[in-house]
Protein backbone atom coordinates (compact mmCIF):
# COMPACT_ATOMS: atom_id res chain seq x y z
CA UNK A 1 0.00 0.00 0.00
CA UNK A 2 1.18 3.58 -0.57
CA UNK A 3 2.31 5.72 2.36
CA UNK A 4 -0.68 8.07 1.99
CA UNK A 5 -3.18 5.23 1.98
CA UNK A 6 -1.62 3.49 4.99
CA UNK A 7 -1.36 6.69 7.07
CA UNK A 8 -4.93 7.81 6.34
CA UNK A 9 -6.48 4.46 7.00
CA UNK A 10 -4.55 1.59 8.68
CA UNK A 11 -5.32 -1.72 6.99
CA UNK A 12 -6.52 -4.49 9.28
CA UNK A 13 -6.07 -8.02 7.92
CA UNK A 14 -7.51 -11.11 9.62
CA UNK A 15 -5.62 -14.40 8.99
CA UNK A 16 -7.68 -17.55 9.60
CA UNK A 17 -6.01 -21.00 9.66
CA UNK A 18 -6.43 -24.02 11.98
CA UNK A 19 -2.73 -24.95 11.61
CA UNK A 20 -0.68 -22.86 14.12
CA UNK A 21 2.59 -23.30 12.18
CA UNK A 22 1.02 -22.13 8.90
CA UNK A 23 -0.67 -19.22 10.68
CA UNK A 24 2.58 -18.10 12.29
CA UNK A 25 4.58 -18.50 9.07
CA UNK A 26 2.07 -16.45 7.05
CA UNK A 27 1.91 -13.76 9.73
CA UNK A 28 5.69 -13.44 9.94
CA UNK A 29 6.02 -13.47 6.16
CA UNK A 30 3.59 -10.60 5.71
CA UNK A 31 5.16 -8.54 8.48
CA UNK A 32 8.64 -9.02 7.04
CA UNK A 33 7.45 -7.80 3.63
CA UNK A 34 7.79 -4.15 4.71
CA UNK A 35 4.10 -3.27 4.32
CA UNK A 36 1.91 -1.36 6.78
CA UNK A 37 -0.58 -4.10 7.50
CA UNK A 38 -2.03 -4.67 10.96
CA UNK A 39 -2.39 -8.44 11.18
CA UNK A 40 -4.69 -10.29 13.59
CA UNK A 41 -4.98 -14.08 13.64
CA UNK A 42 -7.73 -16.60 14.32
CA UNK A 43 -7.29 -20.36 14.64
CA UNK A 44 -10.86 -21.24 13.60
CA UNK A 45 -13.78 -19.85 11.62
CA UNK A 46 -15.82 -19.44 14.82
CA UNK A 47 -13.09 -17.34 16.44
CA UNK A 48 -12.85 -15.31 13.23
CA UNK A 49 -16.57 -14.49 13.30
CA UNK A 50 -16.30 -13.36 16.92
CA UNK A 51 -13.46 -11.00 15.99
CA UNK A 52 -15.37 -9.66 12.95
CA UNK A 53 -18.40 -8.91 15.18
CA UNK A 54 -16.13 -7.06 17.60
CA UNK A 55 -14.20 -4.86 15.14
CA UNK A 56 -14.07 -3.99 11.43
CA UNK A 57 -11.55 -5.63 9.09
CA UNK A 58 -10.43 -4.52 5.65
CA UNK A 59 -9.52 -7.98 4.33
CA UNK A 60 -9.88 -11.63 5.39
CA UNK A 61 -7.35 -14.32 4.34
CA UNK A 62 -8.68 -17.78 5.20
CA UNK A 63 -7.67 -21.41 4.75
CA UNK A 64 -10.27 -23.44 2.80
CA UNK A 65 -10.20 -26.72 4.73
CA UNK A 66 -10.89 -26.23 8.45
CA UNK A 67 -12.79 -28.36 10.98
CA UNK A 68 -16.30 -27.28 11.92
CA UNK A 69 -16.68 -24.50 9.36
CA UNK A 70 -14.63 -24.30 6.14
CA UNK A 71 -13.43 -21.21 4.34
CA UNK A 72 -16.42 -21.05 1.98
CA UNK A 73 -18.95 -21.24 4.84
CA UNK A 74 -17.01 -18.53 6.66
CA UNK A 75 -17.11 -16.35 3.52
CA UNK A 76 -20.89 -16.75 3.26
CA UNK A 77 -21.30 -15.70 6.93
CA UNK A 78 -19.03 -12.69 6.35
CA UNK A 79 -20.96 -11.68 3.22
CA UNK A 80 -24.18 -11.79 5.23
CA UNK A 81 -22.65 -9.37 7.76
CA UNK A 82 -20.89 -7.04 5.30
CA UNK A 83 -20.61 -7.77 1.60
CA UNK A 84 -17.87 -5.16 1.16
CA UNK A 85 -15.26 -7.16 3.12
CA UNK A 86 -13.07 -9.05 0.60
CA UNK A 87 -12.10 -12.66 1.35
CA UNK A 88 -9.06 -14.46 -0.07
CA UNK A 89 -9.10 -18.28 0.25
CA UNK A 90 -5.98 -20.50 0.27
CA UNK A 91 -5.99 -24.25 -0.28
CA UNK A 92 -3.51 -27.08 -0.82
CA UNK A 93 -6.06 -29.24 -2.66
CA UNK A 94 -7.42 -27.29 -5.64
CA UNK A 95 -10.30 -28.60 -7.70
CA UNK A 96 -12.59 -27.10 -10.31
CA UNK A 97 -15.64 -27.62 -8.11
CA UNK A 98 -14.17 -25.81 -5.11
CA UNK A 99 -12.68 -23.04 -7.29
CA UNK A 100 -15.90 -22.22 -9.12
CA UNK A 101 -17.97 -22.47 -5.95
CA UNK A 102 -15.75 -20.09 -4.00
CA UNK A 103 -15.32 -17.55 -6.78
CA UNK A 104 -19.09 -17.43 -7.23
CA UNK A 105 -19.78 -16.98 -3.51
CA UNK A 106 -17.98 -13.80 -2.59
CA UNK A 107 -14.34 -14.92 -2.63
CA UNK A 108 -12.23 -12.36 -4.50
CA UNK A 109 -9.16 -14.57 -5.00
CA UNK A 110 -8.29 -18.27 -4.76
CA UNK A 111 -4.63 -19.15 -4.05
CA UNK A 112 -2.96 -22.55 -4.20
CA UNK A 113 -0.63 -23.55 -1.35
CA UNK A 114 2.24 -23.18 -0.78
CA UNK A 115 1.63 -19.45 -1.20
CA UNK A 116 4.64 -17.17 -1.56
CA UNK A 117 4.51 -14.24 0.85
CA UNK A 118 5.28 -11.65 -1.83
CA UNK A 119 2.43 -13.13 -3.88
CA UNK A 120 0.03 -12.90 -0.93
CA UNK A 121 1.07 -9.32 -0.22
CA UNK A 122 0.39 -8.37 -3.84
CA UNK A 123 -3.02 -10.08 -3.68
CA UNK A 124 -3.94 -8.17 -0.51
CA UNK A 125 -2.83 -4.89 -2.09
CA UNK A 126 -4.83 -5.59 -5.22
CA UNK A 127 -7.80 -6.70 -3.15
CA UNK A 128 -7.79 -3.45 -1.19
CA UNK A 129 -7.75 -1.47 -4.42
CA UNK A 130 -10.64 -3.55 -5.72
CA UNK A 131 -12.51 -3.09 -2.45
CA UNK A 132 -12.17 0.69 -2.75
CA UNK A 133 -13.52 0.49 -6.27
CA UNK A 134 -16.29 -1.82 -5.15
CA UNK A 135 -17.44 0.55 -2.41
CA UNK A 136 -17.26 3.42 -4.86
CA UNK A 137 -19.35 1.45 -7.34
CA UNK A 138 -21.98 0.88 -4.68
CA UNK A 139 -22.21 4.63 -4.23
CA UNK A 140 -22.00 5.44 -7.94
CA UNK A 141 -23.76 2.40 -9.41
CA UNK A 142 -25.77 4.58 -11.79
CA UNK A 143 -22.63 5.64 -13.64
CA UNK A 144 -21.20 3.75 -16.58
CA UNK A 145 -17.86 3.04 -14.92
CA UNK A 146 -19.66 0.79 -12.45
CA UNK A 147 -20.89 -1.37 -15.31
CA UNK A 148 -17.48 -1.42 -16.91
CA UNK A 149 -15.86 -2.58 -13.66
CA UNK A 150 -18.32 -5.45 -13.45
CA UNK A 151 -17.34 -6.50 -16.96
CA UNK A 152 -13.66 -6.36 -16.02
CA UNK A 153 -14.23 -8.39 -12.87
CA UNK A 154 -16.13 -11.00 -14.86
CA UNK A 155 -13.23 -11.24 -17.31
CA UNK A 156 -10.79 -11.58 -14.42
CA UNK A 157 -13.01 -14.27 -12.92
CA UNK A 158 -13.10 -16.16 -16.21
CA UNK A 159 -9.31 -15.94 -16.50
CA UNK A 160 -8.87 -17.13 -12.91
CA UNK A 161 -11.19 -20.08 -13.55
CA UNK A 162 -9.26 -20.89 -16.72
CA UNK A 163 -5.98 -20.87 -14.77
CA UNK A 164 -7.48 -23.16 -12.15
CA UNK A 165 -8.80 -25.49 -14.84
CA UNK A 166 -5.34 -25.79 -16.37
CA UNK A 167 -3.66 -26.22 -12.97
CA UNK A 168 -6.14 -28.93 -12.04
CA UNK A 169 -5.63 -30.66 -15.41
CA UNK A 170 -1.85 -30.65 -14.97
CA UNK A 171 -2.00 -31.98 -11.41
CA UNK A 172 -4.49 -34.70 -12.33
CA UNK A 173 -2.67 -35.88 -15.46
CA UNK A 174 0.79 -35.91 -13.85
CA UNK A 175 -0.58 -38.08 -11.07
CA UNK A 176 -1.70 -40.84 -13.48
CA UNK A 177 1.48 -42.25 -15.13
CA UNK A 178 2.81 -45.47 -13.64
CA UNK A 179 6.20 -45.41 -15.39
CA UNK A 180 8.83 -42.88 -16.41
CA UNK A 181 8.08 -43.41 -20.10
CA UNK A 182 4.37 -42.69 -19.57
CA UNK A 183 5.24 -39.61 -17.53
CA UNK A 184 7.46 -38.14 -20.27
CA UNK A 185 4.75 -38.76 -22.89
CA UNK A 186 2.19 -37.11 -20.62
CA UNK A 187 4.48 -34.13 -20.15
CA UNK A 188 4.83 -33.28 -23.85
CA UNK A 189 1.15 -33.96 -24.55
CA UNK A 190 0.19 -31.56 -21.75
CA UNK A 191 2.39 -28.91 -23.34
CA UNK A 192 0.37 -29.34 -26.53
CA UNK A 193 -2.91 -29.05 -24.62
CA UNK A 194 -2.25 -26.06 -22.35
CA UNK A 195 -0.04 -23.89 -24.59
CA UNK A 196 -0.31 -22.68 -28.19
CA UNK A 197 2.80 -24.55 -29.34
CA UNK A 198 2.96 -26.54 -32.58
CA UNK A 199 5.66 -28.86 -31.23
CA UNK A 200 6.82 -29.92 -27.77
CA UNK A 201 9.89 -32.04 -27.01
CA UNK A 202 11.20 -33.41 -23.72
CA UNK A 203 14.95 -34.03 -23.50
CA UNK A 204 17.17 -35.42 -20.79
CA UNK A 205 20.59 -33.83 -20.49
CA UNK A 206 23.74 -35.77 -19.64
CA UNK A 207 25.26 -34.22 -16.52
CA UNK A 208 28.84 -34.87 -17.62
CA UNK A 209 28.88 -33.68 -21.22
CA UNK A 210 25.65 -31.64 -21.15
CA UNK A 211 24.47 -33.46 -24.24
CA UNK A 212 20.66 -33.48 -24.69
CA UNK A 213 18.76 -36.56 -25.88
CA UNK A 214 15.14 -36.35 -27.08
CA UNK A 215 12.92 -38.76 -25.12
CA UNK A 216 9.37 -37.77 -26.08
CA UNK A 217 7.80 -35.46 -28.65
CA UNK A 218 4.41 -33.93 -29.41
CA UNK A 219 3.41 -32.64 -32.84
CA UNK A 220 0.26 -30.65 -33.51
CA UNK A 221 -2.50 -32.26 -35.55
CA UNK A 222 -1.96 -29.96 -38.53
CA UNK A 223 1.67 -31.01 -38.87
CA UNK A 224 0.88 -34.59 -39.83
CA UNK A 225 3.70 -37.11 -39.61
CA UNK A 226 6.60 -36.43 -37.24
CA UNK A 227 10.05 -35.65 -38.72
CA UNK A 228 12.58 -38.39 -39.33
CA UNK A 229 14.21 -38.08 -35.92
CA UNK A 230 16.45 -35.08 -36.60
CA UNK A 231 16.21 -32.46 -33.88
CA UNK A 232 16.85 -28.88 -35.00
CA UNK A 233 17.25 -27.06 -31.68
CA UNK A 234 20.43 -28.52 -30.20
CA UNK A 235 22.23 -25.16 -30.15
CA UNK A 236 19.41 -23.58 -28.16
CA UNK A 237 19.42 -26.52 -25.75
CA UNK A 238 23.18 -26.35 -25.30
CA UNK A 239 22.94 -22.63 -24.48
CA UNK A 240 20.14 -23.27 -22.00
CA UNK A 241 22.12 -26.10 -20.36
CA UNK A 242 25.15 -23.85 -19.97
CA UNK A 243 23.23 -20.89 -18.53
CA UNK A 244 20.58 -22.87 -16.64
CA UNK A 245 17.76 -20.44 -17.55
CA UNK A 246 14.98 -20.46 -20.17
CA UNK A 247 16.05 -19.40 -23.67
CA UNK A 248 13.64 -17.84 -26.20
CA UNK A 249 14.64 -17.44 -29.84
CA UNK A 250 12.60 -15.78 -32.60
CA UNK A 251 13.02 -16.97 -36.17
CA UNK A 252 13.67 -14.75 -39.15
CA UNK A 253 10.64 -12.67 -40.08
CA UNK A 254 8.99 -13.46 -36.76
CA UNK A 255 7.29 -16.53 -38.17
CA UNK A 256 8.69 -18.96 -35.63
CA UNK A 257 9.43 -18.86 -31.93
CA UNK A 258 11.33 -21.49 -29.96
CA UNK A 259 11.65 -21.62 -26.19
CA UNK A 260 13.77 -24.07 -24.19
CA UNK A 261 13.05 -24.25 -20.46
CA UNK A 262 15.11 -26.29 -17.96
CA UNK A 263 13.61 -29.01 -15.78
CA UNK A 264 15.55 -29.25 -12.55
CA UNK A 265 15.41 -31.86 -9.79
CA UNK A 266 16.80 -30.68 -6.45
CA UNK A 267 18.42 -27.70 -8.18
CA UNK A 268 20.31 -29.97 -10.63
CA UNK A 269 19.59 -29.86 -14.35
CA UNK A 270 17.80 -33.05 -15.41
CA UNK A 271 16.26 -32.17 -18.75
CA UNK A 272 14.38 -29.57 -20.73
CA UNK A 273 11.14 -28.84 -22.52
CA UNK A 274 11.38 -27.26 -25.96
CA UNK A 275 8.31 -25.54 -27.43
CA UNK A 276 8.02 -24.29 -31.01
CA UNK A 277 5.29 -22.23 -32.58
CA UNK A 278 5.01 -21.26 -36.22
CA UNK A 279 1.52 -19.77 -36.24
CA UNK A 280 2.62 -16.47 -37.78
CA UNK A 281 2.52 -14.48 -34.54
CA UNK A 282 6.18 -15.14 -33.85
CA UNK A 283 5.54 -15.12 -30.11
CA UNK A 284 4.56 -17.48 -27.32
CA UNK A 285 1.96 -15.85 -25.10
CA UNK A 286 2.84 -14.79 -21.56
CA UNK A 287 0.12 -17.12 -20.30
CA UNK A 288 1.85 -20.01 -22.10
CA UNK A 289 5.04 -19.26 -20.18
CA UNK A 290 3.11 -19.26 -16.91
CA UNK A 291 1.56 -22.66 -17.69
CA UNK A 292 4.93 -24.03 -18.84
CA UNK A 293 6.60 -22.92 -15.60
CA UNK A 294 3.83 -24.48 -13.49
CA UNK A 295 4.04 -27.69 -15.53
CA UNK A 296 7.82 -27.94 -15.11
CA UNK A 297 7.61 -27.39 -11.34
CA UNK A 298 5.03 -30.14 -10.89
CA UNK A 299 6.73 -32.49 -13.37
CA UNK A 300 9.99 -32.18 -11.44
CA UNK A 301 8.36 -33.52 -8.29
CA UNK A 302 6.50 -36.24 -10.20
CA UNK A 303 9.66 -37.44 -11.98
CA UNK A 304 11.63 -37.56 -8.73
CA UNK A 305 8.88 -39.37 -6.83
CA UNK A 306 8.31 -41.87 -9.64
CA UNK A 307 12.03 -42.58 -9.96
CA UNK A 308 12.31 -43.16 -6.23
CA UNK A 309 9.24 -45.40 -6.27
CA UNK A 310 10.44 -47.45 -9.23
CA UNK A 311 13.87 -47.90 -7.64
CA UNK A 312 12.35 -48.82 -4.26
CA UNK A 313 9.85 -51.18 -5.88
CA UNK A 314 12.47 -53.05 -7.88
CA UNK A 315 14.90 -53.22 -4.95
CA UNK A 316 12.28 -54.59 -2.58
CA UNK A 317 11.13 -57.15 -5.11
CA UNK A 318 14.73 -58.20 -5.71
CA UNK A 319 15.27 -58.70 -1.98
CA UNK A 320 12.09 -60.74 -1.56
CA UNK A 321 12.77 -62.78 -4.67
CA UNK A 322 16.22 -63.54 -3.25
CA UNK A 323 14.35 -65.09 -0.31
CA UNK A 324 12.32 -67.18 -2.75
CA UNK A 325 15.50 -68.33 -4.50
CA UNK A 326 16.98 -69.24 -1.11
CA UNK A 327 13.84 -71.20 -0.30
CA UNK A 328 13.86 -73.05 -3.64
CA UNK A 329 17.58 -73.77 -3.25
CA UNK A 330 16.71 -75.71 -0.09
CA UNK A 331 14.51 -78.01 -2.17
CA UNK A 332 15.83 -78.80 -5.65
CA UNK A 333 12.50 -80.44 -6.50
CA UNK A 334 10.63 -77.12 -6.39
CA UNK A 335 13.16 -75.02 -8.32
CA UNK A 336 11.37 -72.39 -10.46
CA UNK A 337 8.00 -73.40 -9.02
CA UNK A 338 7.17 -69.75 -8.25
CA UNK A 339 8.08 -68.63 -11.78
CA UNK A 340 5.88 -71.30 -13.36
CA UNK A 341 2.94 -70.52 -11.06
CA UNK A 342 3.27 -66.85 -11.97
CA UNK A 343 3.26 -67.65 -15.68
CA UNK A 344 0.17 -69.86 -15.42
CA UNK A 345 -1.65 -67.29 -13.26
CA UNK A 346 -0.92 -64.36 -15.59
CA UNK A 347 -2.01 -66.40 -18.62
CA UNK A 348 -5.30 -67.31 -16.92
CA UNK A 349 -5.88 -63.68 -15.92
CA UNK A 350 -5.51 -62.59 -19.55
CA UNK A 351 -7.92 -65.31 -20.69
CA UNK A 352 -10.37 -64.09 -18.04
CA UNK A 353 -9.93 -60.50 -19.34
CA UNK A 354 -8.62 -59.16 -16.05
CA UNK A 355 -7.11 -55.66 -15.90
CA UNK A 356 -3.45 -54.75 -16.31
CA UNK A 357 -3.38 -53.77 -12.64
CA UNK A 358 -4.61 -57.23 -11.58
CA UNK A 359 -2.03 -58.94 -13.81
CA UNK A 360 0.68 -56.81 -12.19
CA UNK A 361 -0.58 -57.88 -8.75
CA UNK A 362 -0.43 -61.52 -9.83
CA UNK A 363 3.14 -61.01 -11.04
CA UNK A 364 4.29 -60.06 -7.54
CA UNK A 365 1.98 -62.40 -5.62
CA UNK A 366 2.83 -65.33 -7.89
CA UNK A 367 6.57 -65.08 -7.33
CA UNK A 368 6.13 -64.52 -3.58
CA UNK A 369 3.15 -66.79 -2.82
CA UNK A 370 5.31 -69.40 -1.02
CA UNK A 371 7.77 -66.98 0.61
CA UNK A 372 6.29 -67.91 4.00
CA UNK A 373 7.85 -71.38 3.70
CA UNK A 374 11.16 -69.77 4.61
CA UNK A 375 9.84 -69.97 8.18
CA UNK A 376 9.09 -73.72 8.00
CA UNK A 377 11.77 -76.06 9.45
CA UNK A 378 13.66 -78.22 6.91
CA UNK A 379 12.71 -81.49 8.59
CA UNK A 380 9.06 -80.71 7.82
CA UNK A 381 9.40 -78.85 4.52
CA UNK A 382 11.72 -81.46 2.97
CA UNK A 383 10.25 -84.57 4.59
CA UNK A 384 10.12 -87.32 1.91
CA UNK A 385 7.17 -89.14 3.44
CA UNK A 386 3.66 -88.23 4.51
CA UNK A 387 3.37 -85.46 7.07
CA UNK A 388 1.86 -86.06 10.47
CA UNK A 389 -1.15 -84.05 11.53
CA UNK A 390 1.06 -81.84 13.73
CA UNK A 391 3.55 -81.30 10.90
CA UNK A 392 0.77 -80.38 8.49
CA UNK A 393 -0.47 -77.74 10.96
CA UNK A 394 3.00 -76.20 10.83
CA UNK A 395 2.98 -76.21 7.00
CA UNK A 396 -0.41 -74.49 7.04
CA UNK A 397 1.18 -71.45 8.69
CA UNK A 398 3.19 -70.48 5.60
CA UNK A 399 0.47 -68.32 3.92
CA UNK A 400 0.18 -66.23 7.11
CA UNK A 401 3.96 -66.00 7.48
CA UNK A 402 4.30 -64.91 3.84
CA UNK A 403 1.47 -62.41 4.20
CA UNK A 404 3.13 -60.89 7.26
CA UNK A 405 6.49 -60.61 5.47
CA UNK A 406 4.96 -58.78 2.50
CA UNK A 407 2.71 -56.78 4.83
CA UNK A 408 5.72 -54.84 6.07
CA UNK A 409 5.70 -53.05 2.71
CA UNK A 410 2.64 -50.80 2.49
CA UNK A 411 2.73 -50.74 -1.33
CA UNK A 412 1.68 -54.42 -1.57
CA UNK A 413 -1.57 -54.64 0.40
CA UNK A 414 -3.47 -56.38 -2.40
CA UNK A 415 -0.60 -58.79 -3.07
CA UNK A 416 -0.53 -59.52 0.66
CA UNK A 417 -4.18 -60.63 0.59
CA UNK A 418 -3.55 -62.94 -2.40
CA UNK A 419 -0.59 -64.58 -0.66
CA UNK A 420 -2.55 -65.04 2.56
CA UNK A 421 -5.52 -66.75 0.92
CA UNK A 422 -4.05 -68.81 -1.93
CA UNK A 423 -4.76 -72.03 0.01
CA UNK A 424 -8.44 -71.27 0.70
CA UNK A 425 -10.97 -73.63 -0.91
CA UNK A 426 -14.17 -72.87 -2.79
CA UNK A 427 -16.10 -75.06 -0.33
CA UNK A 428 -14.66 -73.30 2.74
CA UNK A 429 -12.43 -76.16 3.89
CA UNK A 430 -9.12 -74.42 3.14
CA UNK A 431 -6.76 -72.40 5.32
CA UNK A 432 -5.85 -70.16 7.06
CA UNK A 433 -9.35 -68.66 7.56
CA UNK A 434 -11.71 -71.16 5.91
CA UNK A 435 -13.11 -68.60 3.46
CA UNK A 436 -15.49 -69.85 0.77
CA UNK A 437 -16.66 -68.85 -2.71
CA UNK A 438 -16.82 -65.10 -3.30
CA UNK A 439 -15.23 -64.28 0.06
CA UNK A 440 -11.91 -65.58 -1.28
CA UNK A 441 -9.99 -62.83 -3.14
CA UNK A 442 -10.45 -63.43 -6.87
CA UNK A 443 -6.75 -63.36 -7.68
CA UNK A 444 -6.04 -65.83 -4.87
CA UNK A 445 -8.45 -68.25 -6.59
CA UNK A 446 -6.38 -67.94 -9.77
CA UNK A 447 -3.11 -68.59 -7.90
CA UNK A 448 -4.73 -71.63 -6.24
CA UNK A 449 -5.40 -73.38 -9.56
CA UNK A 450 -1.95 -72.52 -10.95
CA UNK A 451 -0.24 -73.62 -7.72
CA UNK A 452 -1.94 -77.01 -7.55
CA UNK A 453 -1.40 -77.73 -11.25
CA UNK A 454 2.32 -77.02 -11.02
CA UNK A 455 2.60 -79.06 -7.83
CA UNK A 456 0.94 -82.05 -9.54
CA UNK A 457 3.10 -81.84 -12.68
CA UNK A 458 6.43 -81.28 -10.87
CA UNK A 459 8.75 -83.69 -9.07
CA UNK A 460 8.50 -83.40 -5.30
CA UNK A 461 10.56 -84.88 -2.48
CA UNK A 462 7.69 -87.22 -1.61
CA UNK A 463 6.58 -88.24 -5.15
CA UNK A 464 7.27 -88.07 -8.87
CA UNK A 465 5.36 -85.68 -11.13
CA UNK A 466 2.03 -86.76 -12.61
CA UNK A 467 1.20 -86.87 -16.33
CA UNK A 468 -0.46 -83.69 -17.52
CA UNK A 469 -3.68 -85.54 -18.41
CA UNK A 470 -3.99 -86.92 -14.87
CA UNK A 471 -3.35 -83.47 -13.36
CA UNK A 472 -6.05 -81.93 -15.56
CA UNK A 473 -8.49 -84.63 -14.48
CA UNK A 474 -7.83 -83.84 -10.82
CA UNK A 475 -8.27 -80.12 -11.42
CA UNK A 476 -11.56 -80.76 -13.23
CA UNK A 477 -12.84 -83.16 -10.55
CA UNK A 478 -12.21 -80.54 -7.86
CA UNK A 479 -14.03 -77.75 -9.71
CA UNK A 480 -16.74 -76.43 -7.42
CA UNK A 481 -15.17 -77.97 -4.30
CA UNK A 482 -11.55 -76.84 -4.10
CA UNK A 483 -11.53 -74.45 -7.04
CA UNK A 484 -13.66 -71.67 -8.50
CA UNK A 485 -15.50 -73.30 -11.47
CA UNK A 486 -15.11 -70.18 -13.64
CA UNK A 487 -11.33 -70.21 -13.25
CA UNK A 488 -11.12 -73.97 -13.86
CA UNK A 489 -13.10 -73.52 -17.09
CA UNK A 490 -10.67 -70.81 -18.24
CA UNK A 491 -7.70 -73.02 -17.32
CA UNK A 492 -9.04 -76.02 -19.26
CA UNK A 493 -9.96 -73.80 -22.21
CA UNK A 494 -6.34 -72.69 -22.44
CA UNK A 495 -5.26 -76.33 -22.65
CA UNK A 496 -7.82 -77.03 -25.35
CA UNK A 497 -6.35 -74.15 -27.35
CA UNK A 498 -2.82 -75.46 -26.83
CA UNK A 499 -1.74 -72.31 -24.99
CA UNK A 500 -0.50 -74.06 -21.85
CA UNK A 501 1.53 -76.65 -23.75
CA UNK A 502 3.92 -74.03 -25.13
CA UNK A 503 4.29 -72.51 -21.69
CA UNK A 504 5.41 -75.80 -20.14
CA UNK A 505 8.46 -76.12 -22.39
CA UNK A 506 11.71 -75.19 -20.60
CA UNK A 507 12.85 -73.66 -23.89
CA UNK A 508 9.62 -71.74 -24.39
CA UNK A 509 11.18 -68.53 -23.14
CA UNK A 510 8.52 -67.76 -20.55
CA UNK A 511 10.23 -69.77 -17.79
CA UNK A 512 13.98 -69.11 -18.06
CA UNK A 513 16.41 -70.84 -15.73
CA UNK A 514 17.31 -67.57 -14.09
CA UNK A 515 15.02 -65.19 -12.20
CA UNK A 516 13.27 -62.44 -14.22
CA UNK A 517 15.51 -59.48 -14.82
CA UNK A 518 12.96 -56.79 -14.02
CA UNK A 519 9.36 -56.02 -13.26
CA UNK A 520 7.00 -54.85 -16.00
CA UNK A 521 6.61 -51.11 -15.94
Amino acid sequence: MSQNESSSHPIFVLLVDDEPSQLEMTQLGLRSDGNDLTIITASSARQALDLIHAKPFDCIVSDYVMPGMNGLELTERIQALDNTIPVVVMTGYPSMESAIRTLKNGVVDFLIKPVKMDQLAVVIERTMRERALFVENLLLKEEMKGKQRIVELNLELQEKIRELEVANLILRRLDQPSSSRDLFETLVNLCGEVTSCDEAHFCVIDQEIRKPAVISSYYGKERGEAPDGRFLYMEILNTMAEEGIPILVKGEGGNETVIAAPLKIRSSLFGAIVLKTGNGNGQIAERDLYYLNFLLEKASSSIENLALYENLYENLFSILYAFVETLEARDSYTKQHSARVTGYAEAMAKTLCRSEEEIAILHVAGYLHDIGKIGIPDHILLKPGKLTEEEFEVIKKHPVIGSNIVGHFDMWTKEQSVIRHHHERWDGRGYPEGLSKGKIPYLARIISVADVYDALTSDRSYRKKMPVERALTIIKENSGTQFDPEIVDAFLTMFDRGEMVSMESPQGGIFPEEAPASLPQ
